[in-house]
């Protein structure tokens, strides 16, 4: 199964958050992404995500993970309620 979630890069305290598509049973460390959909930094506040892209993997049955659900919804790519 197919999920849209965030993978961890950037150095010791600095964390830099990438939004991939990948296989849940893959690890989120070493595990290799289908597709990079984005990029959120938590430290500049920054965020870059491909709207149509995630709108597609959406629509094939990719299953985003709670923190990018809530990301999606304030972003307002997609609508519904935060969990």
């Amino acid at each position: 199964m197919l999920t849209i979630r965030l993978t961890r890069k950037g150095k010791k305290n600095q964390p830099f958050f990438r939004v991939v598509v990948i296989d849940k049973r893959r690890s989120s460390k070493g595990g290799r992404a289908v597709e990079e959909l984005g990029y959120v930094d938590p430290l500049t506040k920054r965020k870059s995500l491909k709207k149509e892209r995630i709108l597609h993997w959406i629509k094939m049955g990719a299953k985003p993970s709670d923190t990018i659900h809530n990301l999606l919804i304030s972003e307002k790519i997609i609508e519904g309620k935060k969990i």
